[in-house]
């Protein structure tokens, strides 16, 4: 059977989240790349909802601002008051009205839920012709969570939250995950009649259940295949730990797909991450963001990647680079920075203790060491020696370099932009380039070397570097006598 879709699912992210003791939203810290928030959202998005819900209070403005950037799609319904689940829902249902169909009801901060069992929950209540279906699950703790109160026959007949229950249903370890598929209609009603005759004398969602057995509707439950999917992150431990399965999820994903990972312990990466076949990705390496492994291509040790393309066959070893573009059999490494507007064409090559800004390197062109490199043009087949430094920055503006195809700049070159090395030129080692060099012409810009004899003897009298041509000038002098 397909799966039904839901009329309206309805995210509940309004809460503070103060066990995160953190200035930032608790539905807005980052897991693999993406908010808890958005986690939640994407699943939900799968099932393809009539309607996107999501309530929000806490930091209003934050966590409004994301969404309208993020998820266009979704309505956000604010909750001035954060008054229980329950009155959450009905904030939701004054607002935009009853919902006839199915309502599922989840939390922005369950990151690791699959849409897979979304949608067996959505089975399960169409297959049953429940009023309400909740989803549970054992769980080793249950500490902090509802407890599922089933009757003899193993019918739900309600839901307690952990502080109003018993000790013997604290004992109880299937907990409520707080998600569920209600008939929209029966919600409606059903919600109003909540009451807040409890501990935190709030609003419970939980309550709704009780309210329509007693009406004498259905209510059923759909047990989670891993209770992993359905715990929700409080505080930062509970982060890390939902960071590491999802990270571990989508590694599985890769390896399955045709990719190596060498070391899945060590290696991180970002939901936004995408690998193609027979990559390579060794130990400590992080992908973040948008990045692209091409085909074959190896990355890593050590190595952090964040929005940059790497293309099919090339090597990328111990180096940082950041919204760069890395071409086919290209070089990187080890020890490089590639920061944005970098891009690297097809063989070229930044090698160790190499750092690029918004530069352009033609195809076969070497950087080979010991180098900066900022906004500037590379053509193809050039040679950049070792401690070049494209000087682009005047103090106010920066500006730019150009070296044309087949040019070789020698070692320890500053190239003061703008300025122009044109094609096939060559520059001097240790020169100061400040005035274009035509094509072919060399450029030398460094004064003339000029010794000053016995200058140590005289002016370093009685040091090591004295006492050493001190010798050698002896041994020469006897040689020249000889």
């Amino acid at each position: 059977m397909s799966v039904p879709r839901p009329a309206a699912v309805i995210v509940l992210a309004a809460g503070e989240g103060t066990r995160m003791k953190s200035q930032t939203p608790k539905v807005l810290h980052e897991l693999c790349g993406r908010a808890l928030v958005d986690h939640m959202l994407g699943a939900a998005r799968d099932l393809d909802p009539e309607r996107l819900i999501v309530v929000i209070g806490h930091a209003l403005e934050r966590v409004g601002g994301h969404l309208s950037a993020t998820s266009p799609d979704a309505r956000a319904v604010v909750q001035r008051e954060q008054r229980g689940t329950g009155h959450a829902v009905r904030t939701v249902l004054e607002e935009v009205g009853t919902i006839s169909g199915t309502v599922l009801v989840t939390y922005g901060d369950v990151p690791l839920l699959r849409t897979e069992t979304l949608a067996g929950l959505l089975d399960r209540h169409a297959a049953e012709s429940n009023a309400v279906t909740v989803l549970t699950a054992e769980v080793p703790d249950p500490t902090g969570y509802g407890r599922i109160i089933r009757d003899d026959g193993g019918a739900v007949l309600e839901i307690v939250e952990e502080k109003d229950a018993s000790p013997e249903q604290r004992a109880i370890k299937e907990m409520n995950s707080g998600i569920y598929a209600f008939d929209g209609l029966l919600l409606a009603d059903a919600v109003k009649r909540v009451s807040t005759d409890n501990a935190q004398g709030e609003e419970y969602l939980t309550d709704v259940l009780s309210i329509l057995r007693r009406d004498g509707h259905r209510v059923g439950a759909c047990v989670a295949a891993d209770h992993v999917e359905v715990e929700g992150v409080n505080d930062r431990v509970q982060l890390a730990a939902a960071r590491k399965i999802l990270n571990r999820r989508l590694l599985e994903a890769h390896m399955r797909a045709g990719v190596t990972i060498i070391d899945p312990d060590s290696t991180w990466v970002d939901v936004g991450v995408r690998i193609e076949a027979d990559a390579v990705v060794h130990p400590g390496t992080q992908l973040h963001g948008e990045t692209v492994i091409g085909a074959g291509a190896e990355v890593g040790p050590a190595t952090t990647l964040t929005s940059t393309v790497v293309g099919a066959g090339a090597v990328v070893r111990n180096a940082v680079c950041d919204h760069a573009e890395i071409g086919p059999e290209a070089n990187v490494g080890p020890y490089a920075y590639l920061r944005p507007g970098t891009v690297l064409g097809h063989r070229s090559k930044a090698g160790t203790f190499v750092e690029m800004k918004n530069t352009k390197v033609g195809e076969r062109s070497k950087v080979p060491h010991l180098s900066y490199a900022g906004d500037a043009t590379i053509g193809d087949d050039v040679n950049i020696g070792a401690s070049t430094v494209f000087v682009n920055y005047d103090g106010v503006e920066k500006n730019h370099t150009t070296v044309g195809d087949g040019a070789f700049v020698g070692c320890d070159t500053m190239l003061v932009a703008p300025v122009t090395v044109h094609d096939g030129a060559y520059t001097a080692a240790g020169s100061t380039i400040v005035d274009d060099v035509p094509p072919g012409a060399i450029g030398v810009a460094r004064a003339r070397q000029r010794n000053i004899e016995k200058w140590v003897l005289r002016r370093r009298a009685g040091t090591k570097s004295a006492a050493a041509a001190q010798r050698a000038l002896a041994e020469r002098e006897q040689e020249n006598s000889e």
